[in-house]
């Protein structure tokens, strides 16, 4: 038996078989409960740095945006 032909049986059977086996194995383990906090950490990925710029220091007597912050920090609390 020839070289090539025996490393193509053999990659036609048992490393296709590893290679699926090792894919199974690995989509078992990401959704793994013991996992969650690292899929649950992985999803906030795009928005860890998502800080919004304020434009307003909101010292004025007629600033919208205090009464809006004022607002949001009521229904916070509640």
């Amino acid at each position: 038996m020839q070289t090539y032909t025996f490393l193509r049986e053999l990659a036609d059977s048992w490393v296709l078989l590893a290679m699926f086996g090792f894919f199974a194995s690995a989509g078992v383990w990401a959704y793994l409960p013991s996992q969650r906090h690292a899929r649950d950490d992985a999803s906030l990925i795009p928005f860890r740095n998502d800080n919004p710029a304020k434009t307003c220091s909101g010292t004025c007597a007629t600033c919208a945006c205090k009464d809006l912050d004022d607002t949001l920090e009521a229904l916070r609390h509640d």
